[in-house]
């Protein structure tokens, strides 16, 4: 019986994308926030039909959509994360490093990929190529937020920068998918240690 989890969790996000979408805090930021989030989704439907990505793969896929879907409702600097920020004694809303951390769990849909098409011949290549990849992206979805913020209306601009005051913004964004990352390699490596034992020498 073919697994159920991406139709279960495709319909979850549908649901989500209508009530985010109803009354956002401010809809270009909306459009702009869930673009991308579009893409991805579109993507990984597409990508179904060649390849088959397992149960934990597909979860792993879906928290970055469903966060960000969320963000994109309130904006990310608005969420309400209060809990959180009080928990700890932060001074800036960290629901957006939340969700970054998020992104770098696309390594591990890339690494199974690598795997199971056996596209790398070494263990190394196998666990950095992921994270370089996500790296990689990171840097560049930062190029977007900057493009954005200069060439949109400033309300707008800054609330998609969402950098709340700290200049070192971009760089800790991209800290945050880095370990993401790590993160999702080590649980493929977990996850999957005797398989990739038996197809990489």
């Amino acid at each position: 019986m073919k697994d159920k989890t991406p139709h279960i969790l495709l319909g979850i996000y549908i649901a989500e994308f209508i009530i985010c979408g109803i009354s956002p805090y401010h809809r270009g930021v909306w459009w702009a926030e869930n673009i991308p989030i579009m893409l991805i989704v579109a993507a990984a439907v597409i990508i179904s039909k060649y390849f088959r990505f397992s149960p934990t793969a597909y979860i792993m896929m879906f928290f970055l959509i469903f966060l960000h879907t969320i963000g994109g409702h309130f904006t990310f600097e608005r969420v309400p994360f209060g809990l959180i920020t009080d928990m700890f004694g932060f001074e800036r809303n960290h629901y957006d490093r939340m969700a970054h951390f998020t992104v770098g769990f696309y390594a591990y849909p890339i690494a199974e990929v690598l795997l199971k098409r056996k596209l790398v011949n070494t263990k190394w290549l196998l666990y950095l190529f992921p994270v370089f990849a996500i790296l990689s992206v990171a840097a560049f979805y930062e190029l977007f937020e900057w493009i954005f913020a200069i060439s949109t209306d400033p309300e707008a601009g800054m609330t998609v920068l969402g950098s709340q005051g700290d200049i070192w913004d971009a760089q800790k964004d991209m800290l945050s998918d880095g370990l993401g990352s790590v993160f999702a390699m080590l649980l493929f490596y977990f996850m999957n240690r005797k398989k990739i034992s038996e197809t990489i020498k």
